[in-house]
């Protein structure tokens, strides 16, 4: 005979059950609008490969010999044809499964601490994998990974990290202020998109590895640190390349347009369980009190940065400093954003895509597939993800075409890229 304490269990757990349900064919059926409102987008750009029962990729940039380059290797690329897999039309439960599932095998990880100027502490995970030993030589490039804005490193960009350890590259994760088990040693966080942390990190990495490029690769809503860092900076960011996957690249809009359950909560839980570790010295300039009763990203953004004891500022002012393209213009460094117009996180590509961006700037390059969910981008088999392949493919092919316009200009040999002269 079930007891009364078993079938309240397994009433709490069908509940749980319909409920995600519910979640993921709403999320199916809001894929027929979403993709009516992104058929134009889908039209445009360079149609440069089929993925078996998945769609179409299409590239979307500025007529450039680069542009040219990229186009080819791409679609040379095995690494691009995704393969059936059968939840292709499910972005919601592509999103679940990238958030829970580990890399395999598990990374080992080797932390380093780097004191800011205000004696601020971030934290340099250096991924020494499986094996126990770093991958690459002393000019191996350096890909620094950035999780999302919520510092939450997932089992994805782990296996990224993995892969192009075994290609040679030496992977560090950069983790913000208090974000990831960093020590927060003043009362003060990262906004949103100030690359001010960021930049003195690239500076470290780059008096360590004086002879090798550096890359640069964010995930999700961490693709507004990275944006923002690459237009700030110009052309003294020290980056050889970068890329972003599922970028955010309207951060106010974002953030007040709201977001899934299945995305929000976890994240904001994850936040708050960072957070209070730290009440104390927090305490001193926000109120912890509402800080921790937040019920969405926006009111613990909101209560963080603008509601502040001491210099207390609008939502207004706060987007002025902090969105992701506000310097896109200054950007001189090639980035490729890997997006998906059924990604249930960024919001209808119609929307949240800047196409005139990819459109008017040599620098910018649009990877834009119907299906692949936020961060997801699914293949068949564990943990793989054909969007991890397309970013390692892409620094491959920029390490080609750079090497080939020195050798046109009769430039010294360059350096090796993760199986390519850089």
């Amino acid at each position: 005979m079930v007891s009364p304490e078993g079938l309240v269990a397994a009433a709490a757990v069908l509940m749980g059950l319909g409920l995600l349900a519910l979640c993921l064919w709403a999320g199916r059926v809001e894929l027929a609008g979403a993709w009516g409102e992104g058929r134009r987008e889908e039209e445009e750009g360079i149609l440069f490969i089929t993925e078996d029962g998945c769609g179409h990729c299409r590239l979307l940039c500025k007529p450039s010999a680069l542009a040219q380059h990229l186009v080819r290797s791409l679609g040379r690329s095995v690494a691009l044809r995704g393969g059936h897999w059968p939840w292709s039309r499910w972005p919601r439960l592509q999103m679940l499964q990238q958030l829970l599932q580990l890399p395999q095998p598990e990374p080992a990880v080797a932390r380093e601490l780097l004191q800011m100027p205000d004696a601020g502490l971030v934290a340099l995970d250096w991924l020494v994998g499986p094996w126990g030993a770093v991958g690459g030589g002393g000019s191996s490039p350096v890909l620094l990974l950035i999780p999302n804005a919520a510092g939450k490193v997932t089992g994805g960009l782990l296996q990224l990290g993995v892969w192009a350890l075994e290609r040679g590259f030496i992977p560090v994760i950069f983790n913000r202020r208090g974000h990831n088990g960093c020590p927060l040693t003043t009362p003060r966080l990262q906004p949103f998109g100030d690359p001010q942390d960021l930049r003195e990190a690239v500076t470290y990495l780059r008096c360590r590895h004086p002879s090798a490029p550096l890359l640069a690769v964010s995930e999700g809503s961490g693709s507004g640190l990275l944006l923002a860092y690459l237009g700030e900076s110009g052309s003294s960011s020290r980056l050889a390349a970068a890329a972003c996957i599922s970028p955010i690249f309207r951060g106010r809009d974002w953030f007040e347009a709201g977001m899934p359950w299945l995305y929000e909560w976890p994240l904001l839980l994850h936040l708050k369980q960072g957070l209070s570790r730290y009440a104390g010295s927090l305490a001193e300039v926000v109120d912890m009190d509402k800080l921790l009763r937040s019920r969405s990203l926006r009111d613990l953004e909101e209560t963080l940065f603008c509601r502040t004891k001491a210099r207390p500022t609008s939502w207004e002012t706060y987007w002025d400093r902090n969105e992701p393209l506000r310097d896109a213009d200054e950007a001189a460094v090639p980035v490729l954003c890997l997006c998906s117009a059924d990604d249930p996180v960024r919001g209808a590509a119609a929307r949240s895509l800047p196409l005139e961006l990819f459109r008017t700037s040599p620098y910018f390059f649009l990877l834009l597939t119907p299906h692949g969910g936020h961060c997801g981008f699914p293949q068949r088999g564990p943990g793989r993800c054909w969007a991890h392949e397309a970013v390692l493919e892409y620094f491959r092919a920029m390490a080609e075409f750079l090497r080939a316009e020195e050798r046109r200009k009769g430039l010294p040999r360059p350096r090796r890229l993760g199986g390519a002269h850089w």
